[in-house]
């Protein structure tokens, strides 16, 4: 059986955001690495995503927030809508001098195919990775002195020390390992894309000028708004759960439940909604955390390690997180499975909390009657400089921190 010529001390599986990153860190530890992807192509799908200060740091760490942030929007500030209303229900205020002394690092919003982007050309640049489309694994086997990866295109063997394994919700290799079966359907979905802030009117004109990270809440559903793309583009996503949800249908989640549970939102939310992009519903899926991230030479990373709901917008957040700790595991640890151990032990309760609360989060923006008017009451009640309830959020790891 044919092999590739093996300098690849390490394979990444999986070329989004968390395997472009994971590829980036193991390389400026020192080692060799072999990023293998199963599209034909690099690319990202998708539209606007947020980075809080931990994933700018993450970032900074990697050598590429200067280039994120060219086309990235720093957002002056996060408010929180009552969709029903209109009301403002509470805000953050983003270039406080207590934000500042706080995080030290920017809140960032961007396109997802710009920050793919960045980290793609950081990897085609560096001499250590080696990039390669059309692999998709079927099969790793392992022992104590490395893995061998088969794929389904073709007969050839990809032999290495150790394995990331960064291939998403869905990932093939976790279920080899994990065996845990298909991920969570929350019930509800998103339509997501972004247009050209040209063509804003009104009320959302205002709102994409202010440059704010809007989030309409309401019973069920929410809408989040915000530019990217040097605020060339406006960024919505529409999200509600569906009364008509079967495990075993596609039939749900649909263009007329969307208008259904959006009808009684206040007139802002109602101009915004035509103007949602409608070519893909977007399921929303998480898992339960899990222990046993690492198997052997084999280690789980991003969404395959740790999938969670986008309520507290960390997904891609958490995925450059355990891109650094791995890194900076390998730099300590001579042997892969050693490191393995080591930066699973630091990111796995961080991260289990995280997508535990996302779940929580998304319960407290969907209440509805009394509830919601509670959660009203109390949040109005916080100044835009109190950050103590994300600050655990948006602060790296400890271990992290310590290390720079």
């Amino acid at each position: 059986m044919p092999a590739f010529p093996s300098p690849a001390h390490i394979v990444v599986v999986g070329g989004g955001i968390g395997g472009l990153a994971a590829a980036l860190a193991i390389a400026r530890a020192g080692r060799d690495v072999t990023l293998v992807e199963r599209a034909a192509r690099f690319g990202e799908i998708g539209a606007g995503l947020q980075l809080a200060p931990n994933a700018s740091f993450a970032l900074e760490e990697l050598g590429v927030l200067a280039t994120v942030q060219r086309t990235a929007v720093a957002p002056p500030r996060l408010v929180m809508m009552d969709a029903l209303s209109g009301d403002q229900i509470t805000a953050l205020d983003l270039r406080s001098a207590e934000y500042k002394e706080r995080f030290t690092h920017p809140y960032l919003v961007t396109h997802r195919t710009d920050l793919h982007a960045a980290l793609l050309a950081a990897c085609q640049e560096h001499p250590a990775i080696t990039l390669r489309t059309g692999h998709t694994v079927t099969r790793a086997d392992q022992d104590s002195s490395g893995v061998r990866l088969r794929f389904a295109e073709s007969s050839e063997v990809l032999s290495a020390d150790a394995v990331v394994a960064a291939d998403g919700l869905r990932s093939s290799v976790r279920q080899a390992l994990v065996g845990d079966g298909d991920p969570i359907c929350s019930r509800y979905v998103a339509f997501r894309g972004a247009l050209p802030t040209e063509k804003m009117t009104g009320r959302m004109s205002q709102h994409a000028a202010s440059e704010a990270v809007m989030v309409w809440a309401g019973p069920r559903m929410h809408l989040v708004q915000y530019p990217v793309r040097r605020g060339e583009l406006y960024n919505q996503v529409a999200v509600f759960e569906s009364d008509n949800y079967t495990p075993d249908s596609d039939d749900w989640g649909t263009e007329a439940e969307l208008e259904e549970r959006f009808g009684k939102a206040c007139q802002a939310v109602r101009d915004s909604l035509p103007l949602v992009s409608r070519e893909r519903r977007w399921p929303l899926y998480d898992r339960l955390p899990i222990d046993n991230w690492v198997h052997g030479r084999i280690v789980l990373l991003g969404d395959a390690a740790h999938p969670m709901l986008q309520y507290l917008a960390q997904g891609a957040c958490q995925a450059l997180e355990d891109a650094v700790a791995l890194g900076r595991s390998l730099t300590r640890f001579p042997d892969a499975a050693d490191a393995f151990t080591a930066y699973a032990a630091q990111r796995r309760e961080r991260a289990a909390r995280i997508q535990t609360n996302a779940r929580r989060f998304g319960e407290i923006c969907h209440l509805d009657g009394m509830g919601a008017t509670l959660r009203n009451v109390l949040l109005s009640s916080r100044t835009p400089e109190d950050f103590d309830d994300v600050a655990w959020v948006w602060t790296p790891a400890p271990a992290a921190v310590a290390a720079s």
